[in-house]
């Protein structure tokens, strides 16, 4: 039996110490492929947000009757379950962008980051630290997603925040941004531009933990030389 760590350290690892597109490098197919516009990212973020948390919560709660032998095809069969409910909701409201994702709503299930969640957290752990890392790790995951995908958008197209009418209804239909007129920098829109990005918020992520450790350690009081001293009793022959 495991035990159920705080909520705050959930968060935290599901957000940043442990987000499973910078540290565990998880879910990268989808992430690289679709993150072209912020509108893609965002329609992906949300749909994998949804299976995440509906999946954590449902091995959570069988995790008592489900034996070793058929975890995982039973994890598996929990996660199709949640992409097809996504897939559908996403066909009925927003077509025009599902049909834009195409196959990468239903490549949720070979997602390993979800698989990894279920798997490595949610069926050891109760309900709502459960339901508390598939939120965090969703929206974690998301937000490299959309910042991915502003990046592409903005230093590749010059714009943002275009065709979030596909998303969002005809009310946002007037919400994209011309900032750079006549950009065409095809090197971001294509996928060696989104490896070119990833890394680079991977790299930014690991400057700022880096930073952060040596503010943490600046803090930390001088240990006295006394308490350093090591003290060696007897006589080595």
């Amino acid at each position: 039996m495991t035990d159920t760590p705080a909520l705050g350290e959930v968060a935290r690892n599901g957000l940043w110490s442990n987000n499973p597109a910078l540290v565990q490098l998880l879910g990268l197919c989808p992430l690289l492929a679709v993150s072209s516009t912020v509108v893609n990212a965002l329609g992906l973020a949300l749909a994998t947000l949804l299976v995440l948390l509906g999946s954590n919560l449902a091995v959570s709660l069988i995790r008592h009757q489900v034996t070793p032998t058929v975890r995982l095809p039973a994890f598996v069969m929990i996660i199709a379950a949640f992409v097809t409910c996504a897939e559908l909701l996403m066909a009925a409201y927003t077509f025009e962008l599902y049909r834009i994702l195409g196959i990468f709503i239903p490549l949720i299930v070979t997602n390993c980051a979800i698989l990894g969640r279920a798997e490595a957290f949610a069926s050891r752990q109760p309900l709502l630290p459960s339901a508390t890392d598939g939120l965090m790790t969703g929206l974690g995951f998301g937000a490299v997603l959309v910042l991915l995908g502003a990046l592409r958008e903005l230093f590749g197209q010059g714009t943002l925040f275009t065709g979030m009418d596909l998303l969002l209804g005809p009310a946002a239909a007037g919400w994209g941004i011309t900032v750079f007129p006549d950009l065409d920098f095809l090197f971001l829109v294509l996928p060696p531009g989104a490896f070119f990005a990833t890394g680079l918020l991977i790299a930014l992520k690991n400057v700022i933990d880096d930073r952060l450790e040596r503010r943490r350690r600046a803090r930390e009081p001088d240990t006295p030389r006394e308490s350093r001293r090591v003290r060696v009793t007897g006589t080595i022959r």
